[in-house]
């Protein structure tokens, strides 16, 4: 027997159903602040990746890279936005419009260690905004994100946002915390002595005890900022306030992509343990341009459908797939089902979930079947049935039945109605 490769999973219903829910109520939802779908492709240039998200980041080292038969080195989509951004410049998108807005619910893959919340092929809704600096669509960006997710009754969810600042400021903090990191380096673990050396803000993220100790004295990054990215994030700080999204300011948060500039944020959930982001993104004001297009500033952020769905689980609040009128058709003999197949193709058209018995079951057990698969209703078509063109619909909740001729049929939903 072949079973499915280790870190990826069979989304099985209903929970696929579930799945579609919240893509479909993200997308309605985005749509309120003007954004649009867009399809990303699944693999991409290696180059993509390596470029934006970063070779020495942990996404960059956990890619799934391959060469296809030309000899071109290819990767599946470890995140969204790098394809985005590709699409953005390649089509042009910054000559036809100022502002581009636009989100995506997408597979993506990485090679990770599975766990709760975490697999090598993973789910994420994700937005991306281009065309804007004003500290406002940091603000809009975030609330964007906290409403939708109070839409779903997430509670006990925090809001972290830093500013990591732009390339100037940045490069004279992270000189100063390279000093001190230095100093300590030996009191480090592993993980964070290697990236010392190769990115040292990401020592900064490091939920390893003896590491937090030591970036307790660390040097914060608001020290460091600019005049320009310290006004920047003093507005978007205000902003929130002012809409009452809660935030707390964590100096330590990074994120683990190089692309990003100045406002970072993620939304925390204390349901998950350690893998504890259900939500993250910040802006990336160089990426457009460091990609061959023009200087554009952008911002967007993504949420991890798994993640989400086992903190509302967590929380008792499993979402509920909204549940169509449905109605079993029971045939007692093989000439009543052509009589029941046309039945619920007029039935399927007043948008009525419909199953029709093709078996040669009895009466009884096919009532059992039908509740045993949760129809409230079954309609029976038996020999008298067809002869009187009467047929009985019965409430599987109530027990009540009553006789429907084919008119009935037509219009069945006022009688579905009346009878719940």
């Amino acid at each position: 027997m072949i079973y499915a490769p280790k870190g990826v999973e069979d989304i099985l219903p209903p929970r696929a159903e579930l799945y579609s829910q919240i893509e479909r109520e993200a997308g309605n939802f985005f749509s309120l602040y003007g954004y649009h779908q867009i399809r990303i492709p699944t693999f991409e240039k290696t180059e993509l990746f390596l470029r934006s998200v970063g070779e020495e980041t942990d996404v960059g080292k956990q890619m799934y890279t391959f060469k296809d038969k030309g000899g071109r080195s290819l990767s599946l989509r470890p995140e969204g936005t790098a394809g985005v951004v590709r699409a953005y410049i390649e089509h042009k998108i910054y000559g036809k419009e100022k502002v581009w807005k636009v989100w995506y619910a997408e597979p993506m893959f990485r090679y990770e260690r599975p766990q709760a919340g975490r697999l090598r092929e993973f789910y994420q809704i994700g937005v991306e905004y281009f065309g804007e600096e004003n500290p406002w669509v940091d603000v809009e960006i975030i609330e964007m994100a906290y409403l939708f997710l109070s839409k779903l009754e997430m509670d006990n969810i925090e809001v972290q946002i830093n500013s990591i600042g732009c390339k100037q400021c940045r490069a004279g903090y992270i000189r100063q915390l390279k000093i001190y990191l230095k100093e300590n380096l030996s009191s480090l673990c592993g993980t964070c002595q290697r990236r010392f050396y190769s990115n040292p803000l990401r020592v900064l993220d490091c939920k390893n005890k003896t590491c937090r100790a030591v970036l307790q004295k660390a040097p914060s990054i608001e020290d460091f900022l600019c005049s320009s990215c310290k006004q920047h994030f003093d507005t978007v700080k205000e902003g929130l306030s002012r809409l009452k999204i809660p935030f707390t300011v964590n100096s330590h948060l990074v994120r683990g992509l190089d692309y990003y500039t100045r406002t970072i944020f993620e939304f925390k959930s204390f349901y998950l343990g350690s893998q504890d982001t259900v939500c993250a993104g910040g802006r990336y004001d160089d990426l457009i341009e460091e990609l061959g297009g023009p200087s554009t500033p952008a911002m967007g952020f993504a949420i991890g459908l798994e993640r989400l769905l086992l903190t509302l689980e967590k929380m008792g609040r499993k979402p509920s797939v909204p549940s169509l009128p449905c109605i079993f058709v029971v045939t007692l003999g093989k000439s009543c089902i052509e009589k029941g197949v046309q039945i619920a193709r007029i039935l399927r058209s007043q948008s009525i979930l419909v199953k029709v018995n093709f078996t040669e079951k009895g009466l009884s057990a096919q009532l059992k079947q039908a509740g045993k698969e949760g129809f409230l209703w079954v309609l029976i078509v038996g020999e008298n049935e067809l002869k009187n063109k009467s047929y009985v619909l019965k409430n599987m909740k109530s027990g009540n039945q009553q006789y429907i001729n084919e008119k009935d049929i037509e219009n069945i939903s006022d009688i579905l109605r009346g009878d719940t």
